[in-house]
């Protein structure tokens, strides 16, 4: 069971953007919809490489006449290998949505563990998505990894098809390719990870992130 009540800056709920397009399917302040999700998954691995796929799928279900009615599903496949002393990994993630939807339920291109190079959804906002990456990293001694990476996304052409069509009116340019260099560190206490990546704008983004804390 999920209840969505967007609000603003001031944490006051809405119904209406900045622009006056509609941010709920319902026209209120809120969505109401019952969601049943399914998931599967398939991993394959040996000394040499690794073969990953996930799929999701959920279904609104209409309970009530103004509850969501909707289907969507995501995939991400990704295989990676060795090359020598190097390792390459590719991934390949998409997705789409059927029937009933909110602005808010857009898939959402750009950014870290997206289109690097780009904002968080700076390149689109659509009905699908398709989203591919590469990335080659090579060691540089005992915990430092050099990297370099070509991502690319693009909505497939549905960003017009998202209410309100936020992302026309945002100057989304509905596809984007960034690539890039970067490090990184493996220590005790985590991994580090700088990535400086160059979009089809010619756009220079850093990214630094921190995992795998150490307890």
């Amino acid at each position: 069971m999920q209840h969505v009540r967007p609000v603003n800056d001031d944490w006051r709920c809405i119904s209406r953007d900045l622009d006056g397009f509609p941010v709920t399917c319902s026209g209120s302040t809120s969505d109401n919809m019952l969601v049943l999700k399914q998931e599967s998954r398939y991993a394959k691995a040996n000394d040499h490489s690794f073969s990953r796929f996930s799929m999701q799928i959920e279904q609104g279900i209409p309970v009530l006449s103004k509850w969501l009615i909707f289907n969507r599903f995501k995939f991400v496949a990704s295989k990676g290998f060795k090359l020598g002393p190097a390792f390459l990994l590719t991934s390949l993630t998409g997705g789409s949505i059927v029937g009933d939807m909110a602005p808010y339920q857009a898939f959402a291109i750009g950014g870290l563990g997206s289109v690097r190079g780009y904002g968080e959804g700076a390149v689109g906002c659509g009905r699908s998505c398709l989203v591919a990456n590469t990335e080659l990293t090579f060691p540089l001694n005992k915990m430092l990894e050099g990297a370099v990476f070509l991502d690319g996304g693009t909505d497939l052409g549905s960003g017009r098809q998202v209410p309100g069509n936020p992302a026309v009116r945002q100057g989304k340019p509905g596809s984007g390719v960034g690539l890039g260099y970067g490090l990184r560190f493996r220590s005790p206490f985590g991994h580090m990870q700088l990535d400086c990546a160059v979009n089809s704008f010619q756009q220079k983004t850093v990214y630094f992130g921190i995992t795998n804390l150490a307890p």
